[in-house]
């Protein structure tokens, strides 16, 4: 017998409801994206305008991970304590003073600031965002709300990579040409940042705090309207479970995970997820994208026009994960990701070890080898994009119980960080001592690594209610 239309329109309303407060916290993915791609554009221009050498390009570049690293570690006490709304806002007012700062740097120290205080909003974002989602949607849709998030990121990377693009077409040449009222073309880049965090802010003020912190903190009824919204009926029972799972002796924060003699052996598995999600070099394509291309022959625009296509990639695919990740489950697309990047970052491996250098010691690509390069580069992030890249942040929203979710997410979005900082700051040094060949291939390694952790040790979750998760 099929569901009466009443019922239908009531599920219906419910999904949407869910979808546009989910959306609207992913709001903070967008700038987490944004943030960390628009450096991409401008990592040239700075180090010519600032006249610094690889190492600290690599620091202006990378310290501000060092910020969302301590931003997500600070995130489980801070949402503990003032909910999930409040870190939201804190991170939006970050995003929008880190925005105008860097645009605003008179030395490349104060340039590092301002990033690193953006790096803190970006922290508290990453871990508040797919803890918020996970905790108001429905089980058998939170996979699918849950990469809201990632798509969030990566349309803030492609939207910074087609920033950086027009700006630079626009001054009619490099990015350290002038601009708009005689600023260069590479502080127009950041400032770019400033409108999407004051929609953030706002957006953040518009929804609802999630119920189970309201539970939480014994405001039941505030709660129950919620969940009134999104399951409709069983909202008491809901409660019910909810407040049963969050039993327990300890005290909040990270004490939580000490409780039974060390780490719990989940939250250890959340951070070799958090850890091997950048060891596989994905940041790199992000990062530093533009100058690499540009580093192997091809021309300032040509470069960034090859990031704005590997961002269209990158915004597909992850369409591609929101349609499987509830129907085909999370394990079969992280083992699938892993294998597609081992193929390809070794065939990149190959093609930039064998490539003749220039006089500068630069690799030569061209012709065929060229165009493979491209296809491989943009093959290894639609493996990531429907695996890796959205999979990790709905296991980590959804892998961990009510008691010790806040906590064990910002310790694994905080090793993610620390894990990007030794990624992406070693990047320059090291093609500059052992190339982009053996470069390459550290990351195809670290992809094999990856599969087989996830064949080993990773569980499915697909369709598990939280308060079911151990």
């Amino acid at each position: 017998m099929s569901a009466s239309p009443a019922l239908n329109s009531k599920q219906s309303s419910s999904v949407i409801f869910v979808f546009l407060i989910s959306a609207s916290a992913a709001l903070g993915g967008f700038l987490f994206g944004f943030d960390t791609a628009v450096i991409n554009g401008a990592v040239v221009a700075l180090g010519d305008h600032f006249k610094v050498g690889p190492v600290l390009v690599g620091m202006s570049v990378s310290l501000a991970l060092i910020g969302s690293a301590i931003g997500a570690l600070l995130s489980g006490t801070v949402s503990d304590r003032y909910g999930r709304i409040k870190p939201m806002l804190i991170a939006a007012l970050l995003f929008t003073v880190s925005g105008i700062g860097a645009g605003l740097p008179v030395t490349v120290w104060d340039f590092i600031f301002w990033r690193f205080l953006g790096g803190v909003g970006i922290g508290l974002a990453s871990a508040i965002t797919p803890a918020y989602i996970a905790e108001i949607s429905p089980a058998n849709l939170r996979g699918s709300f849950g990469s809201l998030q990632q798509l969030a990121i990566v349309v803030g990377i492609f939207v910074a990579m087609l920033s950086n693009y027009m700006l630079v077409g626009l001054a009619g040449g490099s990015a350290d040409n002038v601009l708009w009222f005689g600023f260069e073309t590479w502080r127009w880049m950041f400032w770019a940042e400033v409108p999407p965090a004051l929609l953030y802010g706002f957006a953040a003020m518009m929804i609802p705090e999630s119920p189970r912190y309201l539970i939480a903190s014994g405001s039941e009824e505030e709660a129950e309207g919620i969940l009134s919204k999104v399951i409709g009926a069983k909202a008491h029972e809901k409660i019910a479970e909810v407040k049963e799972s969050l039993k327990i002796e300890c005290a909040t924060s990270f004490a939580v995970l000490r409780c039974e003699g060390g780490l719990h052996p989940v939250v250890w598995l959340g951070l070799g997820l958090s850890v091997l999600q950048q060891f596989v070099g994905i940041n790199i394509i992000f990062y530093y994208g533009s100058m690499l291309w540009r580093s192997v022959g091809f021309s300032e625009e040509n470069s960034l026009w090859i990031t704005v296509i590997t961002g269209v990639v990158n915004i597909v695919t992850t369409l591609v994960a929101i349609a499987l990740i509830d129907r085909v489950g999370r394990k079969p697309l992280l083992l699938a990701g892993s294998a597609g990047m081992v193929v390809t970052l070794g065939v990149l491996a190959y093609l930039f070890g064998a490539a003749p250098l220039d006089a500068s010691g630069h690799p030569v690509l061209s012709g065929t080898l060229a165009t493979t390069a491209l296809y491989s580069a943009n093959l290894y992030v639609f493996c990531f994009g429907f695996s890796w890249g959205p999979v990790v942040w709905v296991l980590l929203g959804e892998m961990f119980n009510n008691r010790i979710r806040a906590s064990a997410l910002a310790l694994g979005a905080g090793a993610q960080w620390v894990a990007n900082f030794m990624v992406s700051a070693s990047f320059p040094a090291l093609v500059e001592w052992a190339g982009l060949g053996f470069t390459y291939l550290i990351y195809a390694v670290f992809a094999a690594v990856s599969f087989f952790f996830v064949m080993s040790l990773v569980r499915e979750t697909r369709g598990r209610e939280l308060e079911d998760m151990e």
